[in-house]
């Protein structure tokens, strides 16, 4: 077993160097990179079995911190476009202040010619605030929706649609590390049960492609 743990994390390119290791590509993994943890979590954890609560713990909080940083960067993307939109209306505003100070001195001039009483401007509004209605189904079910935020494809956005949300972080922390740590134990207690036989015929095709 050993040695075919060794042939899995050198095939698939993953550190196998210690907990640090495992941090660092469960951090990643849910933020920059398109790569999975639970590979390198489970060789780590069958070549140390004593070690697999710490594993875990080092797996989970990595990937928890890695889903804070998208609902971060969620934030920080809602609080660029409000001071966008803050300015945009500044402008309009001066704008249609500038064109109403322009329409009332041609309606005076022309109330001193022709005797007319002064005509209504019609009055400038702005646009609603933007309302998404893929918004409508995380506000709906608000942080516990992040239990699944370990999904791939839709689990990192999800963390950062809470933080455009302004979802309180806390639960958001709470329920994305219940999500992440439920997630590894499962499959890492999966992947450790099965036989050395299985993951040999399941990789030797990616064995062959990465050799050639």
């Amino acid at each position: 077993m050993e040695s075919f743990i060794s042939w899995l994390l050198g095939t698939l390119a993953l550190p196998g160097v210690g907990l640090p290791a495992i941090f660092l590509v469960s951090f990643l993994s849910a933020t920059l990179l398109p790569m999975g943890s639970e590979p390198a979590l489970f060789g780590y954890v069958a070549l140390n079995p004593h070690m697999f609560w710490s594993a875990i713990a080092v797996a989970s909080v990595g990937n928890t911190a890695g889903g804070m940083l998208n609902w971060w960067m969620g934030l920080a993307a809602r609080r660029a476009f409000v001071r966008l939109k803050s300015r945009r209306r500044a402008h309009a505003r001066a704008a249609a202040l500038s064109g109403n100070m322009t329409a009332t001195a041609a309606t005076t001039a022309t109330t001193a010619t022709t005797g007319n009483g002064p005509k209504t401007t019609p009055r400038v509004t702005t646009n609603p605030p933007m309302n998404q209605r893929y918004h409508l189904w995380l506000r709906r079910f608000g942080p516990p929706l992040l239990l699944i935020s370990w999904l791939p494809v839709i689990g990192d956005p999800l963390c950062s649609l809470a933080g455009w949300l302004r979802l309180s972080w806390r639960a958001c922390l709470v329920y994305i590390a219940i999500g992440k740590t439920l997630r590894y134990i499962a499959i890492t207690l999966l992947m450790l049960h099965v036989p050395d036989s299985f993951w040999r015929g399941i990789f030797a095709p990616l064995k062959h492609l990465l050799v050639g």
